[in-house]
């Protein structure tokens, strides 16, 4: 019998949380070993007292995990990969949009030897603004991280065991689970899936947010911007020498229509917008690396709360992933 984690990452979820798990228990406690990690990234409702519940309830089945602050959703995730346990973890959102019966669809898949399975929605709920924010993610991280054109990076997928040992490798504490796992293979499977309306709350994801998310996806994993800033000073140039040539001839030729002050500040204002332009992202590049020097966390645990059992088999994989390393 093959071991399942489910790993969800839990944010404002009294509503759904304890449906979505129980469906998650009713569908596969008999078909498969079943293991749910919940990550509490500091829900400021009743989410806690919640999960507190369904794991003193089914203390051999959930692993609850609560974080001191909000960390974001790749972080929590991060954080519930050191506690999975399973052959396979299915990563799923807290809000029912993900049907718990489509979980069978993508270990079935998983079963034709990917190590990873993507889900993608043949009619997608979401509202106008998140399906414009995916279709953007998708167009950058197809540019940016080379992913092939037709797969959609949904955040419901399983990932078998290498994989999660592969990503928990990372300290980054601006971590892409996305990103981490197009750069570490190319065995890639993907499976329809139904997605449904939200039934309760609002998105967790602002425009900040996902801005945030889109930077760690270009900052991260890329050198283009980079390679862009410096092919773009190469051209400027060029147009500077021309430029200089052009008003030189016209000097000569007495046919400028500007004169030299409204000329000179034009081409100073637009060169110092464009060095500025390149100090941001090369300083974004710099901040990184002084965050990572620095080991900024990745996520902080207050409290997880598991079986005896269970926290010894998580010991048990997490020294022998270090003794594979070495």
């Amino acid at each position: 019998m093959k071991k399942i984690s489910i790993l969800i990452p839990v944010y404002n979820a009294e509503n759904s949380i304890a449906l979505l798990c129980g469906s998650l228990i009713t569908l596969y406690s008999r078909r498969y070993e079943l293991e749910i990690v919940l990550v509490n990234d500091c829900s400021i409702d009743h989410t806690d007292s919640i999960c507190r519940k369904l794991h003193e309830e089914h203390p051999g089945i959930i692993t609850y995990i609560l974080l001191p602050k909000n960390f974001g959703e790749h972080n929590a995730l991060m954080a519930g990969l050191h506690y999975v346990t399973g052959d396979y973890c299915v990563m799923m959102d807290d809000d029912l949009q993900n049907p718990p019966e489509e979980v069978a669809k993508l270990i079935d898949e998983m079963q034709k030897g990917f190590d990873v399975v993507y889900t993608y929605y043949p009619s997608k709920k979401d509202s106008l603004f998140r399906r414009a924010g995916s279709r953007f993610s998708d167009r950058v991280a197809t540019l940016l991280l080379r992913k092939p054109r037709n797969l959609y990076l949904s955040s419901f997928k399983v990932i078998n065991r290498f994989l999660v040992n592969e990503i928990i490798k990372h300290d980054s504490p601006n971590p892409y689970i996305d990103g981490i796992v197009v750069m570490s293979t190319s065995n890639i499977g993907s499976v329809s899936v139904m997605h449904r309306e939200r039934s309760y709350n609002r998105s967790g994801y602002t425009l900040a947010k996902l801005v945030s998310l889109w930077g760690n996806m270009v900052v991260s994993f890329s050198l283009i911007p980079l390679r862009f800033a410096g092919i773009a000073g190469t051209l400027l140039i060029i147009f500077a020498l021309g430029y200089g040539l052009h008003k030189t001839y016209d000097t000569y030729n007495i046919s400028s229509e500007l004169t030299d002050f409204e000329t000179l500040m034009s081409a100073n204002m637009f060169f110092r917008g464009v060095v500025l332009l390149a100090i941001s992202i090369l300083g974004e590049y710099v901040g990184r690396i002084y965050q990572l020097l620095h080991k900024n966390p990745q996520y902080v645990i207050r409290e997880v709360l598991t079986s005896p059992k269970k926290a010894g088999i998580v010991s048990y994989i997490r020294a022998q992933g270090q003794g594979s390393e070495k």
